[in-house]
């Protein structure tokens, strides 16, 4: 089983109708939205986090129980509002964030009981929370108590720096978690920002993700390393298409031991990590156009 651990949030995702500028509430937030496709893409997963006690909080928790999760443990926090992230598409579909997030929930995470910590192979943690001390604290927290249990510690970049108080902070934050995954996920941008020299270096013993939009993606492992194509598509909305593709990498994985982890193995988890990043793109929100495994299968199939 996968467990995910980090931020649950609405997707704000904006567009102009008839004259208006509108927004379409939808579930999301990295950590979940690969929660859901791991589910989606037929492999046990559970989620740990935290939403406000209010009408979006509501909103997800309803959510959170039709997607019929492994496993949850979700904080309803009295005190504070559920994070927003107002999402806005250009003609290409390609997406750009504002966050809405002074003292909210989604970084007051909630300790994962023994029972379902304990029924994870994998733990995958997300990033926004690492912008606040006490998040930070608790993703450290997590990744050594995953490793000390001889599960798999899986982190994804997400870079945002307009979270941070500026950008050194925020890259000495993400090191550190970084430094204590073994699978861990970039974009083609976030390599340029922490350099090749840093990835080749200190992340040589890591299994490292790189996606390159519809170009596809690139596995490095001890040295080794291969490009990986994808499909070509035409997007609506690229929102959540990288957790879709990492939710589908981790799937393939699940349950492996690292000396599993041959070439033919890395090549088939990007693969098909590739089409459910490029399937998730013909739809709006990062959830609700998840592909199911007939239409990955056939995809593949026609490669």
């Amino acid at each position: 089983m996968i467990l995910c651990a980090g931020e649950i949030l609405a997707d704000m995702i904006g567009a102009e109708r008839d004259g208006v500028f509108v927004y379409e509430r939808k579930a999301g937030g990295a950590p979940f939205n690969v929660a859901c496709a791991v589910k989606k893409f037929g492999v046990k997963s559970a989620f740990a986090g935290s939403v406000g006690d209010d009408i979006i909080g509501g909103f997800l928790k309803d959510f959170v129980k039709s997607v019929k999760l492994d496993g949850l443990c979700l904080e309803s926090d009295a005190q504070r509002n559920t994070t927003l992230a107002f999402v806005q598409l250009d003609r290409h579909g390609e997406r750009s964030f504002c966050f809405y997030r002074k003292n909210t929930a989604d970084y007051r995470m909630p300790e994962i009981p023994d029972g379902l910590f304990d029924s994870a192979d994998i733990v995958h943690i997300g990033s926004l929370m690492l912008s606040e001390d006490e998040g930070a604290v608790y993703a450290a927290r997590l990744a050594k108590r995953a490793s000390s249990a001889g599960k798999t510690v899986s982190f994804d970049v997400n870079f945002r720096t307009d979270i941070f108080k500026d950008k050194e902070s925020a890259v000495s934050r993400y090191k550190t978690m970084l430094e204590a995954a073994d699978i861990v996920k970039f974009s083609e941008d976030e390599v340029e920002i922490f350099g090749q020299d840093y990835i080749d270096g200190r992340l040589k013993e890591k299994l490292v993700c790189i996606t390159f939009g519809g170009n596809g993606s690139e596995w490095r492992y001890l040295g080794r390393r291969n490009a990986v194509p994808s499909v070509k598509v035409k997007p609506v909305d690229t929102t959540g298409a990288g957790d879709a593709f990492y939710a589908g990498v981790l799937s393939r994985l699940d349950g492996l031991q690292k000396s599993e982890w041959t070439d033919g193995v890395l090549n088939h988890a990007l693969k098909f990590g590739n089409v459910c990043g490029a399937l998730n793109t013909l739809g709006r929100g990062a959830i609700d156009s998840l592909p199911d495994l007939g239409m990955i299968q056939k995809t593949l199939n026609g490669i």
